[in-house]
């Protein structure tokens, strides 16, 4: 397989990988499986790899390296795997859902996922910990990346951690009606943690969770 050798792996088995690339669509189409257990096996091992990983190369408390750990196996996080790999051109569609489904969030995401879990299942966890390493680690430790396009569902799973609340609030609105501006606040556990200016709302309320994020993590 193109991908395979591209990426550098040394396969035995392609008929795993072809099964990590594979969605339901084309997989009832064709009468194959589909990537949906490798998913399943996948999501465990990625977050193994990571809390090893935090574990060894920081001194953070338990606390925050859940947190962290939350974000680096977001669907945010593995949708840019993803797409930095490449491997969304090769995800093998129904005819239904090739329109579209090459750069849905939640396929490309979980595409990673049955990816990581057919590397395991072909040639081992130490090799799926060299991919990791090569690939993605690189991209953590250099910020080059921004995993955090939907601010408030990374900041909702920091809250969610330490069972905490979270609540956005419109503190200023200004301007005319075609071109109003919208001032959020955004508590947890009613202390503020940021404010964002934009536009229109849920831009403002994106901006505001940012402006939070920042600060929780360095909690």
């Amino acid at each position: 397989m193109e991908i395979l050798d591209k990426l550098e792996i040394p396969y035995k088995n392609t008929s795993l990988y072809q099964r990590a690339l594979t969605h339901t669509s084309y997989a009832n189409e064709n009468n194959e499986r589909s990537y949906e257990r490798l998913e399943y096996l996948g999501d465990a091992i990625l977050e193994l790899i990571m809390s090893e990983y935090l574990y060894k190369n920081t001194d953070y408390p338990e606390g925050k390296m859940t947190k962290l750990r939350s974000h680096y196996v977001c669907e945010n996080a593995l949708y840019e795997y993803s797409l930095l790999l490449g491997l969304n051109d090769y995800i093998r569609f129904g005819k239904g859902q090739m329109s579209d489904g090459k750069f849905c969030k939640a396929i490309v995401a979980d595409v990673f996922e049955s990816f990581i879990a057919a590397i395991y299942l072909d040639i081992g966890l130490d090799e799926v910990k060299k991919f990791i390493y090569k690939y993605v680690i690189p991209v953590i430790e250099k910020n080059e990346l921004d995993f955090f396009n939907d601010y408030k569902s990374i900041l909702q799973e920091f809250v969610q951690t330490d069972k905490r609340s979270l609540h956005y609030e419109i503190i200023n609105e200004t301007g005319p009606a075609h071109n109003k501006e919208f001032t959020v606040e955004v508590k947890i556990d009613d202390i503020i943690y940021g404010t964002g200016t934009a536009g229109s709302k849920k831009e403002a309320e994106q901006l505001a969770a940012k402006d939070a994020l920042k600060k929780a993590q360095n909690e």
